[in-house]
């Protein structure tokens, strides 16, 4: 039993793989219990481009969490991102056929399955169909319907698309790596759940999760998921444009962006100088830090201005759309200097750094309340809240057995078959992309 309440989150990065193990403790928080990380090679901009490097990677960063932990990772709940992830907004409706019994949540799976028949383009599949509001019969702005009367149950739903091949892609480095995979979800999703509070996303609020290779957003307004978006630069174009800038190898570019860059170029004097050794029987170059926190600031600002964007096409002015709390921004490079103020002074919105140690549990290692494993926190808590929801599952089955059991037998056998039905639509989805796995061996 007590595997069974461990979970892994998988972050399958553009510049590193986390592999992490937790539980809950008894307070309910997170426990950590191993974590390993390799640097990740074949991935570009959140896409696997090179499907043996990237095994090669899970299994190393699965490895090392496995020897810190001493448990054995079997399943994992992995992230997906990348700039072939869109998302589109969508309203549905079903007629229920007995306006006479309360709604429950199977009219809401109904209603969530028609929107997964949506026709998408070709290449595309749908990832999460998430409700926003609901309308029964006439009125409107519900958040919970369960319980109510009504003939039509009507809903807006915010649908999440991606590429097949990309996500099946994913799937085929996971299970060649040994493990089985239990859950995808949406990066930004995962980020947020890990260091937003709930005040914020119900003031409204932006996540921006910048990463080696994409910038992820996701914006809530009252505690709804609102917009998500993915922006195919991160933290490496900025040590590219340092290399490129300074002409240096990418190892001294990323380097010097993390000891000595800013994205404010006025603080730096003109005569703050870096010297960096040349290559072999080079000269040693010498760059100073006002050029360097120029190059930086350009590529930033660029990047800023695309979330900002989005953050706009939302609606955020309008009165009704308008985030409150702000923005909250995270990932690895979340961690460069000044860039809270430069984001304040681009887009007039407060903003704050995001630490996944909300839900850690208070013995945390300081290492992991880095802005860095956000995602991989999200993605643990994920994991450990589809157990939780598994193990409830099974107690009201367990439960309602145990009553038809009381009623006659003739009665037991009809009400029994229609029993397993209840899988949310995403396990029909990880079924449906595992069968497809287990096809293509």
């Amino acid at each position: 039993m007590e595997n069974n309440k461990i979970a892994v989150g998988l972050d399958i990065g553009t510049t590193k793989i986390v592999a992490m193990i937790g539980r809950k403790n008894e307070y309910g928080k997170l426990e950590v219990l191993g974590i390993g990380k390799a640097k990740s090679l074949g991935v570009k901009r959140g896409v696997v481009s090179n499907i043996t490097q990237t095994i090669q990677s899970i299994q190393q960063a699965v490895e090392e969490s496995e020897s810190v932990s001493g448990h054995k990772i079997e399943n994992v709940v992995v992230g997906i991102a990348g700039q072939h992830i869109r998302s589109l907004h969508h309203s549905d409706y079903i007629t229920r056929s007995n306006a006479d019994e309360v709604i429950d949540e199977n009219d809401i799976e109904n209603l969530v399955n028609q929107v997964h028949k949506l026709v998408m383009l070709p290449g595309e599949e749908i990832i999460h169909v998430l409700p926003q509001e609901f309308k029964v019969d006439s009125q409107g702005d519900i958040k919970e319907p369960i319980g109510m009367y009504g003939g039509r149950l009507e809903a807006n739903f915010h649908v999440v698309v991606g590429q097949v091949s990309s996500i099946r892609n994913i799937g085929r480095c996971v299970k060649s790596a040994g493990l089985d995979l239990s859950d995808i979800t949406l990066e930004p999703l995962a980020s947020a759940s890990a260091v937003l509070s709930q005040e914020e996303k119900e003031a409204g609020v932006a996540l921006i999760d910048i990463g080696g290779g994409t910038t992820d957003l996701a914006i809530f307004k009252d505690g709804i998921i609102r917009h998500t978006a993915v922006i195919p630069f991160g933290g490496n174009v900025i040590t590219e444009d340092i290399k490129e800038g300074c002409s240096i190898i990418e190892k001294q570019a990323e380097l010097l962006k993390i000891k000595f860059g800013s994205a404010w170029p006025g603080e730096n004097k003109e005569t703050e100088i870096v010297s960096i050794p040349g290559l072999r029987g080079r000269e040693p170059k010498e760059i100073t830090l006002k050029n360097l926190s120029k190059i930086i600031h350009a590529r930033v600002q660029e990047i800023i201005e695309h979330v900002y964007l989005e953050i706009k096409n939302y609606g955020h002015e309008t009165q009704k759309g308008k985030l409150i709390a702000g923005i909250v921004l995270t990932g690895g490079g979340s961690q460069l200097k000044h860039l809270r103020q430069l984001v304040e002074y681009i887009t007039g919105m407060d903003a704050r750094i995001g630490y996944p140690n909300e839900h850690l549990a208070g013995d945390s290692d300081d290492a992991l309340s880095s802005p860095s494993y956000a995602t991989a926190v999200g993605l643990l808590m994920e994991g450990l809240e589809n157990h939780a929801r598994e193990e409830k599952q099974a107690e009201e089955e367990a439960e309602a057995t145990a009553i038809e059991a009381e009623t006659e037998q003739e009665e037991k056998s009809i009400e029994e078959a229609p029993k397993p039905k209840k899988k949310s639509f995403f396990e029909k989805f990880t079924d449906g992309l595992k069968e497809f796995l287990d096809n293509a061996e």
